[in-house]
């Protein structure tokens, strides 16, 4: 009985990447808001300091787990192993190869060796991505469709949306600290995700579909994809204000990881999701 349950609900699902499910949904942001303190612990313990640069130092290993992502969606891995980039393990297979990246250019610098281990984290995360992107472009031009109109079209999408948030927030709402450039990359990242989620499913000529339980349960609600806007904004605009009252108490390096979940959960999908209607796979 528990074996048909862990099958029916977590390992089906990752085998042959289905659709999420309440229970494994559940699951996996408990894990998630786990693993966040544990790494806040973990960061504490051997004095690493977390705060406005060592968020920006993750942007990339953040683009780089949405690329990667990709790199399974085009079924160039043909073993078992594919199964490490599906959700969740990606998330730990991203973080196996990020500490000891981390760990190392920390001791580098504390030796006086380089002088910043976040810039050397930083530019390490640039490199994954970009290697990671030339083979998807390379996958493009010789095994699929490489549509740059796609990604054009998704990112003007994205941003104007996000225009018109922060717009709303800071002169409507007369919320200043919206200002801050990393309110500006999560409002950013969640609006990718909610372009790329509508163009794929509403605009796209391959019909794709959202396997999100809420997200899924919404568009089958309202026939259209173009609800997860609103979707976001029932979960961004709030969530900022509390973010920025959790900062004012003096919260600061733990408020700082859980930003850096936020921008991680709405970056990383939209990213993966346009780069697969980029090459139509």
């Amino acid at each position: 009985m528990i074996s048909e349950f862990i099958y029916k609900y977590y390992i089906d699902p990752i085998t042959y990447d289905n659709s999420y499910n309440i229970v494994n949904t559940l699951t996996y942001a408990f894990i998630l808001l786990i693993c966040t303190w544990l790494v806040y612990r973990w960061l504490e313990l051997n004095h690493i300091s977390i705060d406005r640069e060592f968020v920006f130092s993750l942007i990339p290993w953040v683009v780089f787990g949405g690329f990667l992502r990709v790199v399974e969606d085009t079924g160039y891995i043909t073993s078992d192993l594919h199964v490490v980039l599906i959700t969740p393990l990606i998330y730990f297979l991203i973080f196996a190869i990020a500490m000891p990246v981390l760990s190392g250019s920390h001791v580098l610098e504390k030796r006086g060796v380089i002088s910043s281990w976040k810039r050397i984290f930083f530019l390490t995360g640039v490199v994954l991505s970009g290697a990671t992107l030339s083979f998807l472009i390379w996958f493009g031009l010789t095994h699929a469709h490489l549509d740059l109109l796609v990604a054009i079209t998704i990112m003007a999408m994205a941003l104007g949306t996000s225009g018109l948030l922060y717009a709303v927030i800071r002169y409507g709402f007369g919320w200043t600290y919206i200002q801050d450039r990393l309110y500006q990359i999560l409002i950013f990242g969640h609006m990718l995700d909610a372009s790329a989620t509508s163009y794929g499913i509403d605009l796209h000529t391959i019909p794709y579909s959202e396997k999100h339980v809420v997200g899924s349960a919404l568009i089958d609600l309202t026939g259209t994809a173009f609800v997860m806007f609103p979707l976001k904004l029932l979960v961004l605009v709030p969530g900022i204000y509390i973010l920025e009252l959790y900062r004012r108490d003096g919260a600061s390096g733990i408020w700082y990881l859980i930003l850096l979940a936020m921008i991680m959960v709405g970056l990383a999908p939209g990213i993966r999701d346009m780069m697969r209607m980029v090459l139509y796979v």
